[in-house]
């Protein structure tokens, strides 16, 4: 029983930081919805995360794109 409730706690741990640097990471449309979201997962550690894994993406911007021009020359 007491290594299940570790397991328990360890798993809501990793979910809970996991959410919390994605969050940190994504690009949204307003920095409000970014804000937004660390409320919910700081006052919902499980349920916010889970949320936002299922609903949270879908405010983010596309990634910016590494696109280098190599075609110029530096003569």
């Amino acid at each position: 029983m007491t290594i299940l409730m570790i397991t328990l706690i360890v798993l809501t741990a990793i979910l809970w930081m996991w959410a919390f640097v994605d969050i940190s990471r994504s690009r949204f449309e307003t920095p409000t919805m970014k804000w937004l979201w660390i409320i919910l997962i700081l006052f919902f550690p499980i349920l916010g995360s889970i949320i936002y894994f299922q609903f949270g993406k879908k405010y983010t911007k596309d990634p910016k794109k590494f696109n280098p021009d190599f075609s110029k020359n530096s003569e």
